[in-house]
């Protein structure tokens, strides 16, 4: 067993893991640990890199769920186990959080929330655009053309297992004409201020509803582009999952809410390029755990399916993007 299976163990809590880290949770607290990867868009391996990155996630999260993030902790290995919260004998660290019940994540509620609920969504985000720091470098188009070029470079290997030769073709047509149609509003959006330091991962697990207020924890803070970008781009990362499982209607509210506040008028242009660049990269990241030699092959089965669907829907949403 591994550092975090034996804590697990020992702690009685369940463990869940994704492609960069391990997830312990206990009834009132969850402990989150890095694992030692390098994907080259992200680098956790090393024990340093690994403790920068948790004390940034904790920095990063309070802006917009500051009552769950509880801070760093240290884990010592002491007579050849692991002790939590120990500094005696450092070997890892983990971000320690307040457990949010699972009742109150959108990704558990898409039966029963509230237009109301899925409106304060949108308020938060927007108002939260318009408070978080400029970060006008990472509007430029070749920036972004940099995020697009390296998901299909990575994509590559996976052709004809989680997206088809036809489709991986005319989405990356479609996304690199994007860029000569409309190289002009890129710089444009970059003078009005709507490139800022985001979120950059806003899915529905993502979003909780908590007595104090809607939460939006999880934020990346491995690489500062993929956070930092168009607010478009911010917030359609949550359209994209309603749409993806099955709640369009809440996905068309969610956005009507959100360009009402932003009064954005490359809203309509905009929005299904990034929709289709964020399907593409929940796409391109559930395909590399069909790598991780730490999922089991039931997992890895299910992974591929659900990659399949997500380049597909990347596909639908190149479709729509106008004038390209």
């Amino acid at each position: 067993m591994n550092l975090a299976e034996t804590l697990a163990g020992k702690l009685g809590g369940k463990l869940v893991q994704t492609h960069t880290s391990w997830v312990i949770i206990l009834e009132d607290e969850v402990y989150k640990i890095k694992k030692p990867v390098n994907f080259g868009f992200l680098d956790y391996s090393t024990l340093e890199k690994r403790r920068e990155n948790c004390n940034k996630e904790v920095k990063l999260n309070s802006r917009l769920c500051r009552w769950v993030y509880l801070g760093v902790v240290p884990i010592s290995l002491k007579n050849g186990e692991p002790v939590l919260e120990d500094d005696s004998n450092v070997v890892e660290y983990a971000v320690k959080m307040r457990r949010i019940p699972d009742e109150s994540l959108l990704a558990n509620r898409l039966g029963d929330v509230s237009e109301d609920d899925i409106k304060r969504v949108a308020h938060v985000v927007a108002e939260f655009h318009k408070s978080a720091e400029r970060a006008d470098e990472f509007g430029k188009p070749e920036v972004m053309k940099f995020n697009t070029d390296e998901n299909f470079d990575q994509t590559r290997k996976y052709i004809g297992v989680t997206i088809s030769e036809e489709d991986y073709t005319f989405i990356k047509e479609k996304t690199d004409r994007f860029y000569e149609v409309y190289e002009d509003l890129f710089y444009k959006r970059i003078k009005e201020g709507r490139i800022r330091d985001g979120h950059g991962d806003i899915r529905l697990e993502h979003v909780a509803f908590l007595k104090e207020g809607v939460c939006i924890f999880d934020c990346i803070e491995f690489n500062d582009r993929f956070r930092c970008g168009d607010v478009i781009n911010d917030m359609c990362f949550l359209s994209m999952e309603l749409d993806f499982f099955g709640r369009k209607d809440l996905a068309q509210i969610y956005e009507r809410e959100y360009r009402t506040i932003s009064d954005d008028p490359e809203f309509d242009i905009f929005l299904p390029f990034f929709k289709c660049y964020r399907a593409y990269v929940r796409g391109k990241v559930t395909s590399f755990l069909l790598d991780d030699p730490h999922v089991p092959e039931g997992d890895k089965e299910k992974a591929k399916e659900k990659a399949k669907r997500l380049f597909t829907l990347a596909k639908e949403y190149a479709k729509a993007i106008p004038g390209v």
